[in-house]
């Protein structure tokens, strides 16, 4: 069976912007050790895997891969990995595109605008759990307390994988954040998750509401240029801490050259939080395995 592929920039309206996604298709034939031998020949932070065909309930089966192991959930692969399905498996069909994936389905759905198509995810249930020290955050961050706002607390919030919210005063407190493992090992020790994902209300466009970065670890420190999972985690922390209702536009990519665009809706219907998580993508580049 041909196995077609596509490089696609999520959480971007232009190319060689956004999180770079790799897409195969009809991987129904692929084991799992070929999928992850292909996430790590690609080397990007995920590589999703579709079945040819939609299942029983109408959602096509996919499989996320970092380039060391199989994910449950994350973000851009959802935006980009359903665009790579309307546009080249379905484009004659409406309504959402439905990803199975192992949390269960998550449909995600087409919103014209006048920048182009906005494609949003429902986020999972987002739990918030423990909270961490300023000072001790802001050692592993190599920024000093006081550039942690502490109106809000620095909380792991988690969906899948799990992450630390970590509120900044300015701009220049994100810019120059440096996440260190060796300071980090104290809050592993912990059960604190070595991934971070800071934000600030000082943006390098006037046009956004948010600025962030996102630290994780994977054979030493990495930065993502665009993460879903994270706006999902902010989304829920922000409820938390008395946002009735949000929609946030949030900039994200500049330190790795990257600028990204992440789009953000969440609100509380019921007392139960209800995250939606949108972008845009470009296709870069299109081929087949051999």
């Amino acid at each position: 069976m041909p196995h077609p592929f596509y490089i696609l920039d999520v959480f971007a309206d232009r190319a060689y912007a956004g999180n770079q996604l790799a897409v195969v298709t009809h991987a129904d034939d692929l084991s799992s050790e070929t999928m992850q031998l292909i996430a790590a020949e690609t080397n990007y932070s995920e590589t999703t895997f579709v079945n040819a065909v939609p299942e029983a309930d109408g959602g096509y089966r996919v499989r996320l891969f970092t380039p060391a192991r199989e994910l449950a959930f994350a973000g851009h692969p959802l935006v980009g990995t359903a665009w790579a399905i309307r546009r080249f498996m379905e484009p004659d069909a409406s309504g959402p595109v439905r990803l199975n994936l192992q949390l269960g389905q998550v449909p995600v759905r087409f919103e014209a605008g006048e920048t182009g198509e906005t494609l949003w995810f429902r986020a999972p249930e987002v739990t918030l759990g423990a909270t961490c020290p300023r000072e001790a955050m802001a050692t592993a961050l190599g920024i000093d307390p006081e550039d942690i706002d502490p109106a809000t607390p620095v909380r792991q919030a988690a969906a899948g994988t799990a992450a630390m919210i970590v509120p900044l005063r300015s701009l220049s407190a994100l810019k120059r954040s440096r996440l260190n493992l060796e300071a980090y090992a104290p809050l592993l020790a912990q059960g604190f998750p070595p991934l971070t994902y800071l934000f600030t209300r000082e943006t390098h466009d006037a046009a956004s509401d948010l600025c962030v970065r996102f630290f994780f670890e994977a054979h030493g420190v990495r930065e993502d240029p665009a993460t879903g999972n994270g706006a999902a985690f902010l989304g829920a922390y922000l409820l938390e801490y008395g946002r009735a209702d949000v929609d946030l536009r949030i900039e994200q990519g500049h330190e790795v050259r990257r600028p990204s665009r992440v789009r953000l809706r969440a609100r509380k219907v019921d007392g139960t939080p209800e995250i939606e998580v949108g972008g845009q993508t470009v296709l870069t580049v299109r081929g087949e395995l051999v």
